[in-house]
């Protein structure tokens, strides 16, 4: 089941969503504050962003803006205001895409799906990598279990986005070894680095903080200058490098 932070000040419209995009495998939060938006989404980790624009306390514009410094996944801007340069600059704030309200739910259900199939992207690429007999990594006090799509640090459950759990999976199998955005782009997305794109390093960093790794000096999920990322298989075992 796919889960979506719905950002919506007016509680009638965020329930009759939420129940329509909840019979159709989708769990949805609603966040009824704009300066509440950003902290419930990181700490609900979803797998897209659902936005309205006229929101007490913060505007979803700002809300998407902001946002994207921290957060990779889909947002969708979906909203009353009919307006070709709220359009524009919504997709400039980063949206992946703007809905007006009077959209027929199956066409809205419709669209969300195809952002989530492309932010997920990467699952038909792994799948022959997930079929194996490799199907659990060990690292010292980490265990990545690709069957039930888990996580385990110290004993502790780690909760992954599905995009988060395919990145680092990725990594995981290539231990040792430096992948650069490109690789790691076309094999999760299947599409080729710009030089803009920066969603595979916010996602390192999220990554990073959940595994208890350096923000500053990251010793488990290592930065190398100008190369790209190499995952570290003996940086496992203690809390701190």
């Amino acid at each position: 089941m796919n889960k979506i932070v719905y950002v919506e000040d007016e509680p009638e419209v965020g329930e009759l969503i939420a129940a329509y995009l909840g019979r159709h495998d989708i769990e949805v939060t609603v966040e009824t504050r704009g300066d509440r938006a950003e902290a419930t989404i990181l700490e609900a980790d979803p797998d897209l962003v659902l936005l309205d624009i006229m929101l007490p306390g913060k505007d979803g514009m700002t809300v998407c803006r902001d946002l994207r410094a921290h957060w990779s996944g889909p947002i969708v801007l979906l909203t009353s205001l009919d307006s070709d340069m709220n359009h524009i600059l919504a997709l400039e704030m980063g949206a992946n895409d703007y809905i007006l309200k009077t959209t027929p739910p199956a066409v809205l259900l419709a669209r969300l799906r195809l952002h989530l199939r492309q932010a997920q992207g990467s699952q038909p690429e792994v799948a022959p990598a997930i079929q194996s007999s490799q199907r659990v990594l060990r690292f010292g006090s980490l265990t990545i279990d690709s069957l039930n799509r888990q996580v385990t640090l110290f004993d502790e459950n780690i909760t992954l986005s599905t995009a988060d759990f395919d990145l680092l999976w990725e990594l995981a199998t290539h231990a040792g070894q430096i992948l650069n955005r490109d690789a790691l782009l076309k094999t999760l997305r299947g599409v080729s680095y710009d030089g803009m794109d920066r969603s595979i390093d916010v996602a390192i960093s999220r990554l990073r903080k959940k595994l208890y790794d350096s923000a500053t000096e990251p010793f488990r999920i290592k930065t190398i200058r100008n190369k790209g990322y190499l995952f570290a298989p003996q940086a496992w075992d203690t809390r701190s490098a």
